[in-house]
């Protein structure tokens, strides 16, 4: 087979080193890619926006499965121009991934089949946001732009003058575009977050095991919200009793209600969760592999990805089993300082050789280039530093040793990632 996977960043790295694995693959391409991923394909020079350039080198390359590994291309609507030229992909359609693509269309969906998550109003006008602010709600509570922000739309606003400022910030500034034209005004939910990404083929669902993310940039979740700091899998505070309700009253009720609103998802489901102490509530799904989620769950899957992945394409999930390796897994984010916000780019790393040969080691490339004959940074986070152990603290204890491995002049890492384990 030929394959082409549609990123640039960790996720699609972690994707290209599956694929790599499968013995039903002959050649890679990725589109942009960086320089990680260049170990494993052919990079090529077309954005993942550029849904029509993509299909094209798809039938040019005869690729036989394209893996869209990002949020906006899906729910840009890339799977229906690639259906439409005949072209085998996976990954939601449009009418799909809206399940990412609005968080006002989720909530509905929601509260419409009876899925747990928390009170909420969603708003088109600022001053109608404003005024519920002002009269009915109860701090603190949680703003969300209705469209795709990175990962960084959401804002926790502990009195009315921080909501207030939340509302211009979103609506009225526009800081996340289009994204704010519509908002949710959330109940503020307390607990444990956990991460169940998911496998699906529109009727079948298959979880995959779970893990933790660590959104905010500093130690003890302090600064600014991020793409994600770092992960670790699986969560200790995921027990049997909670999969089980989730199994009962989240994860398939949503692939049915999908289905009945004549949305059927194929791809991947992330459901991030909040075990309150009234029982697991969906915080937000997302409609890919999250980041850096995948760079744990990934190395402990025991399948052959493209097997997983042809069976949700053709509606054949359900003669597959998910295996995952007994073990854990924690990913250490390597950013340049100054992310979220701003940070110089194009600083010579070293040290990926230190990785070669390293049994249950992984270095993710997220932001790098070629530049001059070395491996440069090209954007906030910079590499996701994994390792393996038979528990978790061994694993924590693997990843943070091998972040001294590589070495660049602004690396910034938080130091507390999977400290929960500690507590658990």
């Amino acid at each position: 087979m030929k394959v082409l996977i549609v990123g640039s960043g960790g996720r699609e790295h972690a994707i290209a080193w599956s694929v790599a694995k499968s013995p039903k693959v002959d050649k890679i391409y990725c589109a942009p890619g960086n320089a990680g991923i260049a170990e494993y394909a052919e990079c090529a020079d077309i954005g993942a926006m550029e849904f029509e350039k993509l299909a094209a080198f798809a039938k040019e390359k005869e690729i036989d499965l394209t893996i869209v590994g990002m949020d906006d291309p899906l729910v840009g609507g890339i799977v229906d121009v690639f259906e439409a030229e005949g072209l085998r992909v996976f990954g939601p359609r449009k009418n799909a991934a809206i399940l990412e693509g609005s968080k006002a269309f989720s909530k509905d969906l929601m509260k419409k089949y009876d899925i747990p998550t928390a009170a909420y109003e969603n708003f088109d006008d600022p001053e109608k946001a404003l005024e519920y602010l002002r009269t009915e709600a109860k701090f603190p509570i949680v703003l969300k732009a209705d469209g795709l922000a990175l990962g960084k739309g959401v804002l926790i606003c502990q009195d009315l003058a921080e909501a207030e400022a939340g509302v211009k910030e979103i609506m009225e500034d526009k800081k996340f575009g289009n994204a704010g034209n519509t908002m949710v005004i959330e109940e503020f939910m307390t607990g444990r977050e956990v991460s169940v990404l998911s496998f699906v083929d529109g009727k079948t669902i298959r979880t995959m095991t779970s893990a933790q993310d660590h959104k905010r940039a500093k130690d003890g979740d302090q600064g600014l919200n991020t793409g994600g700091m770092g992960t670790f899998s699986p969560s200790p505070f995921y027990t049997p009793e909670v999969d089980e309700f989730c199994k009962k009253y989240v994860y398939q009720k949503t692939v049915d209600a999908m289905a009945a609103e004549g949305r059927p998802f194929k791809g991947i489901i992330f459901f991030g969760l909040m075990l309150t102490a009234d029982g697991p509530k969906v915080l937000e799904y997302n409609a890919r592999f999250g980041d850096p989620e995948a760079q744990v769950v990934l190395p402990r899957m025991e399948n052959d990805i493209i097997e997983v992945m042809e069976a949700c394409v053709d509606g054949k999930l359900d003669q597959i089993d998910l295996k995952f390796e007994d073990n854990a897994a924690v990913c250490v984010v390597l950013a340049s300082d100054g992310y979220p916000v701003k940070y110089e780019k194009g600083i010579p790393i070293h040290g990926f050789e230190n990785f070669k040969d390293k049994d249950g080691y992984y270095c993710f490339h997220a932001g790098t280039k070629f530049k001059d004959g070395e491996i440069v940074t090209n954007g906030g986070r910079v590499l996701g530093i994994t390792a393996k152990g038979e528990t978790l603290k061994e694993a924590r204890k693997n990843a943070y040793a091998a972040t001294e491995w590589i070495s660049f002049a602004n690396k910034y890492m938080r130091h507390d990632i999977g400290k929960a384990i500690d507590e658990a």
